[in-house]
């Protein structure tokens, strides 16, 4: 870990890049979101760090500190009771003795990825790069290497933009429950591993006796002005070394001035390599953050009730954040019924594929990916560049949702031939009929019908992305009506290609 040994360079270590942007909102306002990420939709993450080793799920670094919860029962099955092998200790235990980026990031490109993210740093207070600020990093723990410029490296050979994520913020409070201790059973009053002075710059010390609880209040209270001054300098070392051209935050634009100052930093160093323009996105779950101007807004797990104006993010997984032996992964399906879904109203999906212990995808996660890869392959042309036509879409309703609301993924419902999404690209309208018609094979777009409440005019041809016929199809006042192949040109949704609209 290296420390400034002067004011000077302290203060420079501090500094925002000088540029149009100031750490104020009324400057961040101007923000535009850059074209690049409104053309790209469909993103690739990896959740990977030492959180992986035990290969148990998400949130291992806190969980194993809660009775109760079943990866404390985990860790006390295979590793010991917490107060004498704590989570330091299962840093040693990441190997990623398969890690291959160059591998995994050209998988993703084939699979129609247009940015790659890296996790930058987790809850877990661990830095997946050479980082300045902490020795707890995987440069000299773990896999003893510099995760985050390893895929960057392989983002940019396979030509994807690169982003990278930031959990850190909270993870003062979400650690309180390393100093707590069983309250029941043989080892009860015995404090866990979190107590120990030596390891205070992984587990945090606390004043506030308020804040040693189980209970997580997702807020900044209680955060101390050096824990809130730290986490800039930490990301903004993170932005230095990498420049990423995406930054996500697990939450919204923390701490202040701090965070307006971050964000200043990020958007005046990409406008300095890119001609003046900020080409760089930082995302924000807290809606008024991206009111106007300043971010992206993200929905975690979450997809929108309507076309939105702005472009927006779902980030979401085929599973568990971090790895988790034994789950069940999302259908291919469901994958791409989210993809359309959310590019039909704007959005962008950012999907993470969590890597185990080794760092290599598991067969299943393989033959996901290789379904996605078959579908977009004939289907892309309808994704990328588009914009949202009149309307996002037809057919049954799927379970009512809010138009910021997040967490509601698992309440939908797979789409079907029932179900019509839409697309834009110049004046080619694309329109994705989400199954395949059972007999009589054929397609019915109501939306499409001569007239009606759209003021729909003649089509002039229709093709199906994939199939090198020519279709029979009928416009009428009731709908389109699109003669079938005897066999669809892929699985799951399938693409038909209008142009001539008037």
């Amino acid at each position: 870990m290296k420390t400034p040994g002067t004011l000077k360079e302290a203060r420079s270590v501090e500094q925002v890049h000088s540029g149009t942007f100031a750490a104020t909102r009324e400057s961040l306002a101007a923000y535009q979101i850059p074209a690049w990420f409104r053309d790209a939709k469909f993103g690739i993450w990896a959740h990977w760090g030492p959180q992986s080793a035990p290969e148990a799920g998400d949130w291992y670094a806190r969980n194993m500190y809660i009775p109760g919860e079943r990866q404390y029962k985990h860790h006390l099955e295979n590793y010991g009771h917490p107060s004498k092998f704590g989570f330091k200790d299962i840093i040693p235990t990441w190997k990623g003795d398969r890690f291959d980026p160059d591998y995994l990031v050209g998988l993703y490109r084939q699979a129609g990825a247009r940015y790659f993210v890296s996790m930058g740093v987790h809850h877990d207070n661990f830095d997946l790069w050479h980082s300045t600020h902490t020795r707890w990093n995987s440069v000299g723990m773990g896999p003893k290497r510099d995760i985050v410029g390893d895929f960057r490296r392989a983002a940019r050979k396979h030509g994807l933009h690169f982003g990278v994520s930031d959990h850190l913020w909270i993870s003062y409070k979400w650690f309180a429950v390393s100093h707590l201790s069983d309250p029941e059973g043989p080892l009860a009053g015995v404090p866990y591993d979190g107590v120990s002075p030596q390891t205070f710059d992984l587990y945090h010390s606390f004043n506030d006796p308020k804040l040693l609880t189980k209970k997580l209040d997702w807020n900044e209270e209680g955060i101390p002005e050096a824990w809130q001054r730290h986490w800039y300098l930490r990301i903004k070392d993170l932005v230095d070394q990498h420049q990423p051209d995406l930054l996500y935050s697990d939450g919204p634009i923390p701490f202040g001035e701090h965070g307006l100052r971050l964000l200043a930093h990020l958007y005046n160093l990409s406008a300095e390599r890119h001609g003046g323009h900020a080409a760089a996105v930082y995302t924000s779950k807290r809606p008024e953050d991206c009111a106007t101007g300043t971010c992206v807004l993200d929905h975690e797990r979450g997809v929108v009730d309507r076309i939105w104006p702005n472009p927006w993010q779902t980030d979401s997984c085929i599973g568990n954040w971090h790895y988790q032996r034994g789950i069940s992964y999302k259908t291919p399906k469901r994958i791409i019924d989210l993809l359309v879904d959310i590019v039909s109203r704007n959005g962008n999906l950012l999907l993470n594929f969590p890597l185990p212990n080794s760092g290599m995808l598991d067969q299943e996660e393989l033959k996901i990916l290789e379904e996605i890869t078959k579908w977009m392959s004939v289907n892309g042309d309808a994704i990328y560049a588009t914009r949202p036509w009149k309307i996002f879409g037809d057919g049954p309703a799927q379970p009512a949702t809010s138009q910021d609301s997040s967490f509601n993924e698992n309440k939908r419902i797979d789409l079907t031939a029932d179900h019509v999404r839409f697309t834009m690209k110049g004046k080619t309208l694309y329109a994705f009929v989400m199954g395949w018609p059972a007999r009589p094979s054929q397609a019915v777009i109501g939306p499409l019908r001569l007239g009606g409440e759209l003021g729909v005019g003649k089509i002039g041809t229709v093709e199906l992305l994939g199939y090198r016929g020519s279709l029979e199809w009928i416009q009428d006042a009731a709908a389109l009506r699109i003669s079938l192949p005897d066999q669809p040109p892929c699985n799951h949704a399938v693409v038909f290609k209008i142009q001539g609209l008037a």
